[in-house]
């Protein structure tokens, strides 16, 4: 059974992050330009969102392309926020939630025309998540993914260790790149998102959540929870360019 810290995570979890429009950084715009790199896709075509959250982008991909989104997330709390943005958005008929587990996907091989996973890779792994969700897509069809990323071979020590600790399987653009081509794609681009997109929609406002509920409790489950929170924001905000999310757009080889 989970101990009380951990619940008390979970709990301060679910309050910093209910109701934001994204669960990482990205944008629309960014979701654009990515898409842009895709080749040409099928009139209607069939999009698996991996990791979809509250869906930001799963409305862009089906108002951009007119295709069908099958948008997969494991907390359903995502889903439902996602199913009322597709209404209010009059893309319900477009957009299909799916419960599940991006590492054990319920689909069948060669299904779609294109993949996508914006901030959540890293759930399974960079390279396991190339390898095993290749299946899915028709020959020649395309995957785009973020993940985070160094941008420098020498990091500030605070910097390196704080990653070191919490995603200890970080890597160079390089070595993504070339993790690309080993699971059997061919890069048709990527480039580096933007400071703003981790700050608009998403750390801004937890900034000010964190702010708010230091004052509601003190007891010392709730404080380090919000502690840590505010130590992932501080290293974002004092990162110098030296690590960022990085949009890798790849096409299935023959």
């Amino acid at each position: 059974m989970p101990t009380e810290a951990e619940n008390t995570a979970v709990e301060v979890f679910w309050k910093l992050h209910e109701g934001l429009s994204k669960q990482g950084p990205g944008s629309d715009a960014s979701t654009r330009r990515a898409l842009a790199l895709v080749p040409e896709l099928p009139p209607t075509p069939r999009i698996l969102d991996l990791g979809c959250g509250p869906g930001r982008q799963s409305l862009v991909l089906a108002g951009e392309t007119g295709g069908h989104v099958t948008a997969v997330d494991l907390l359903p709390q995502f889903l439902e926020q996602l199913e009322e943005r597709a209404r209010a958005a009059r893309l319900a008929d477009r957009i299909a939630t799916l419960n599940a587990s991006m590492g054990d996907l319920p689909c069948e091989d060669a299904s779609f025309d294109l993949l996508w996973s914006e901030g959540a890779i890293y759930n399974i792994g960079f390279d396991y998540g190339l390898g095993a969700w290749r299946r899915l897509l028709r020959p020649g069809c395309s995957l785009a993914v973020t993940e985070l990323t160094w941008l420098t071979l020498d990091p500030p020590e605070r910097i390196r260790r704080f990653w070191d600790s919490h995603y200890p399987a970080m890597r160079g653009r390089e070595s993504n790149e070339r993790a690309v081509a080993e699971a059997g794609y061919r890069l048709l681009g990527s480039f580096v998102l933007s400071e703003a997109e981790w700050w608009d929609d998403y750390y801004s406002p937890i900034d000010e959540r964190i702010a708010a509920l230091r004052e509601q409790r003190s007891d010392v489950g709730w404080l380090a929870a919000l502690a840590a929170a505010e130590e992932e924001s501080s290293i974002v905000r004092d990162c110098g360019g030296a690590f960022g999310y990085v949009f890798y757009v790849m096409q299935k080889r023959l």
